[in-house]
């Protein structure tokens, strides 16, 4: 399991933040059947005072629902923020150990 990561709007702006970390738990892997949080694919959030900047992962660069879940993304912080937001895939790779705390323990992972 990795640490937690830190998102720039957790440092700059802590309650939207917590609005948005709590949006984005509706946003689930059809596949997988969990959320993007607890699978840890969203790697950074940016709240600026014009717009808000995603960067997340896949579970794997050849998800079927990767579209979807990136629009369901942009969409999700937008409303919340109510800012316009873009998102950036990073070429990290996805392994389980990005997920959150206990989030694996379902699937017998940890």
């Amino acid at each position: 399991m990795s640490e937690p990561l830190t998102w720039t709007a957790e440092q700059n702006n802590p309650d939207l933040a917590a609005q948005v970390k709590a949006a984005l738990r509706e946003v689930v892997d059809p596949e997988l059947g969990m959320n993007i949080i607890e699978l840890g694919l969203i790697r950074d959030v940016d709240l600026m005072p014009d717009r808000a900047h995603i960067k997340m992962i896949l579970t794997t660069p050849f998800c079927p629902y990767g579209p979807a879940i990136m629009e369901e993304t942009r969409k999700k912080v937008a409303t919340t923020a109510n800012l316009p937001a873009t998102i950036e895939m990073t070429p990290e790779m996805w392994s389980p150990e990005l997920m959150e705390e206990g989030a694996g323990a379902d699937w017998g992972l940890f």
